[in-house]
């Protein structure tokens, strides 16, 4: 048995991932913004839903397909964007891009990416998303359309939760600011990581950003290419006459990444677009946030029932997928699960955490009494049934 597969659930490649990585990028991983209230709240909040169970009822076959945009998935699941994923193991977005298609789930590749969206659709072709960041200068952000439409990828994501830099304090602390400035214990406590110590100076250091290197000048190093994004996406002040010029550039399916509130729902759905993914960006840009399985109903009624709602951020459990679809979401995208395989074990290890996931939704649909997604609803949800019971008591006794 390998390494990779001795691991039972997440948390274990996460601690595989953990004991690979120096503190300076597992916290990059790991961290949140300021005190961190937020990555408390998204782990505890799918702790805290009840699903009740029925009984008697034949699950011997079960099947989690599921259909989004008009094409069936194998998992109601998706890889979601974490940036720079190819400095905590190299070529880890080609390890994504690989397994997504291997398992016939979507990849949505960060507009962050080591890895270039050329590179990740030759592995992926029907399975590849993009993510659109905003920019300061907008033909950047156009011409990216440009390029997703020329690889005829299905999908892109306009991300709308960067509105500024956010405070990052474990970042800071460790040195992780451009340029890097690392204490002596930070430098310290990496060299007790010599595999990824080696890799990284025997690669040139931090790779490139493979989305932007064309809107850098000729023969410019990543770091160079890094300052162009730096100076581009923070700060770009994003309107939704942007949201609007990117729909008119784009004629696949566009959703809108960061929505939080129902009114903002209800205009990125005027504007015409396909779907919204419910995200507090996995908590790292504004701490006291609620989760988004804390919006994701009033998010449902405001935009209705069969505007595709997808979700993220805190996902790290087949249970948590089961749970926001009861709660209304279509689909839900994990960051940091698949992330820790990739760093764990590259390919091997991506391939690990979606059979984990996968492994464990089935598992919960057996034991709830679920044979298809489409018999998931409120109705397994705990609130859902004191409240219908409550009803059905109350009138009872007015009955009598």
């Amino acid at each position: 048995m390998s390494r990779i597969d001795s691991a039972i659930n997440i948390d274990d490649l996460k601690r595989m991932a953990k004991r690979r990585l120096p503190k300076i990028m597992f916290d990059f991983i790991e961290g949140g913004v300021e005190d961190e209230v937020g990555l408390r709240t998204n782990a505890q909040v799918f702790r805290n839903v009840r699903l009740v169970p029925r009984y008697y009822i034949n699950t011997s076959k079960r099947s989690q397909k599921a259909k989004l945009f008009g094409r069936e998935f194998a998992s109601p699941f998706g890889i979601a964007p974490t940036g720079m994923a190819g400095a905590f193991r190299k070529d880890a977005e080609l390890f994504l891009s690989q397994a997504a298609n291997d398992a016939d789930v979507p990849y949505l590749m960060s507009g962050a990416s080591n890895a270039s969206m050329e590179q990740g659709a030759k592995l992926a072709p029907r399975n590849l998303w993009y993510q659109i960041y905003g920019a300061k200068d907008r033909s950047f952000q156009l011409d990216l359309v440009k390029r997703a439409k020329a690889l005829d990828l299905s999908t892109i994501a306009v991300t709308c939760d960067v509105p500024v830099s956010s405070n990052r304090e474990r970042n800071r602390r460790n040195g992780f600011v451009r340029p890097l400035k690392m204490t002596l214990p930070t430098i310290l406590e990496a060299m007790l990581h010599p595999e990824w110590v080696i890799n990284y100076f025997r690669n040139g250091g931090l790779p490139m950003l493979g989305n932007w290197q064309p809107y850098a000048p000729r023969g410019s190093t990543p770091d160079q290419v890094a300052d162009v994004f730096a100076a581009q996406t923070p700060d770009a002040s994003q309107v939704w006459e942007d949201l609007d010029a990117i729909r008119q550039a784009w004629p696949g399916k566009l959703l809108v990444k960061g929505i939080m509130h129902p009114e903002d729902a209800r205009q990125a759905i005027r504007l015409g677009v396909d779907g919204i993914i419910v995200s507090n960006h996995g908590a790292r840009q504004l701490d006291n946030m609620p989760s988004p399985i804390d919006v994701l109903p009033m998010i449902r009624t405001a935009v209705g029932p069969d505007v595709p709602l997808l979700l993220d951020s805190g996902v790290r459990r087949g249970s948590d997928i089961v749970s926001a679809l009861c709660l209304g979401a279509d689909f839900v995208l994990t960051g940091r699960a698949t992330l820790y395989g990739a760093t764990a074990g590259g390919l091997e290890g991506v391939r690990k955490a979606i059979s984990i996931l996968q492994r464990e939704i089935d598992l919960v649909m057996g034991q709830i009494g679920a044979v298809t997604l489409q018999d998931l609803g409120p109705h397994y949800l705990l609130e859902t049934v004191r409240a219908e019971e409550e009803r059905r008591n109350s009138g009872a006794m007015m009955a009598r």
